[in-house]
């Protein structure tokens, strides 16, 4: 509430005891899940759905588990690769590039071999705003093609993402 006294031609305003609702904390940490499959092209590096926002400049630290699933027909030699990517600066964040899956098969027949793994990314990163961090995917076909290569997600094991702001 301001009070304003009125003395003469002269008007004083004495300060208010009102202020503003101080502003509400930015977070310093927080996670994502990845709620779907992504399909993954041979050869392209492929955007996941997967992101944080890093919400103020600072040190941060990433954690990522990539679930990958492949599955072909023999001889085969198949893997799929996963990044972080800092959308912002358009760049891989340095060394976050992890082999999160590979079939190599070369016996003869036609039976199917597939399966699925689960590789984690740690990485520290220091940005100077708020900044958006997504995960990548890439499939390479050394030998033979995947029938099936995707990022994958479901109740036996989900793909995420983390951040924790560890300094200024």
């Amino acid at each position: 509430m301001t009070v304003a006294l009125l003395v003469g031609a002269t008007t004083v305003a004495t300060q208010s005891n009102v202020s503003a609702a101080p502003a509400a904390p930015l977070a310093t940490y927080g996670i994502q899940h990845l709620n779907t499959q992504v399909d993954l092209p041979p050869g392209t590096w492929t955007d996941t759905p997967l992101e944080v926002v890093l919400p103020r400049s600072g040190s941060y630290e990433l954690d990522a588990n990539v679930r990958g699933r492949l599955d072909g027909v023999p001889p085969l030699n198949t893997y799929i690769t996963a990044r972080l990517w800092d959308v912002g600066a358009g760049a891989q964040v340095p060394q976050s590039a992890r082999l999160v899956y590979q079939i190599i098969d070369y016996n003869a027949g036609n039976a199917e071999t597939g399966g699925n793994a689960t590789a984690p990314i740690s990485e520290l990163i220091r940005v100077n705003g708020p900044t958006v961090i997504r995960l990548q995917a890439l499939r390479t076909d050394a030998v033979g093609a995947a029938k099936i290569a995707q990022i994958y997600s479901d109740y036996y094991g989900y793909t995420s993402l983390r951040y924790e702001r560890v300094g200024p």
